[in-house]
């Protein structure tokens, strides 16, 4: 393989129809991955770098159409569905969704090698997605530390940037518990004169705007410690 044979992930948790599409895929000169479980393909579609999805509808953990969902709030890598599903509404939701194209088991293999040709051809310029760009995940908040932008479920939330600074750290450092001194002095500095309850404030400014907004509780109190942030 070259550095710019294209990578197809296929996403489908039945590994008989994985492996027989890898097969094929791989005989016309590309190059694949493969995923079964659907949360780990979304994190694996954050981090990593393909040219075109191949995904399935029905997956453990987290289905295709959820997947497809995330993916389009920070990419546009090609998304070819594949379901056994026939039903309309699925393909609809699908292409609603941002999908470029779908597929219905079963399929043959020339008209699936022909789509993925075109989907790659209409975005012959997306070699890596977007989705390179860091990101920090909690549950469905999303940071973009180079933008200093907070997102959940794609919709913006408006932070200060001390507030967006608090929440940074306390996803940086997920499941673990922050005594206020620490996060005073990682958040606002060493040399910062004031009180520890400067972070309680923040705390209930952050918890305004993601708890409360969206019904989720995302940051927790241990009480005579601090406060941790978890899934």
């Amino acid at each position: 393989m070259t550095q710019n044979t294209p990578t197809i992930f296929i996403v489908e948790d039945e590994w008989k129809i994985a492996r027989f599409v890898q097969i094929e895929l791989e005989h016309e000169g590309f190059s694949t991955k493969i995923e079964a479980n659907g949360r780990r393909a979304l994190d694996r579609i954050m981090q990593e770098a393909f040219s075109l999805i191949l995904l399935d509808i029905m997956l453990p953990d987290m289905n295709g159409l959820e997947i497809c969902r995330r993916v389009r709030e920070v990419s546009a890598i090609p998304i070819i569905m594949i379901t056994a599903k026939g039903d309309i509404e699925d393909k609809v939701t699908g292409l609603d969704l941002g999908a470029d194209d779908y597929v219905t088991k079963p399929f043959a293999t020339p008209e699936l090698l022909a789509r993925i040709r075109a989907a790659l051809r209409k975005h012959k310029n997306v070699i890596s997605p977007p989705a390179a760009e860091q990101q920090l995940r909690l549950k469905n908040l999303v940071l973009f530390p180079a933008r200093y932008e907070a997102r959940v479920d794609g919709q913006a939330v408006d932070l200060t940037k001390k507030e967006y600074d608090l929440l940074e750290h306390l996803i940086r450092n997920k499941n673990v518990v922050l005594v206020r001194e620490q996060i005073l002095q990682e958040v606002w500095g060493y040399e910062y004169a004031g009180e520890t309850n400067v972070v309680d404030v923040y705390i209930r400014y952050l918890r305004s705007k993601l708890d409360e907004r969206f019904k989720q509780k995302y940051i927790h109190t241990v009480r005579g410690v601090g406060y941790v942030v978890k899934e």
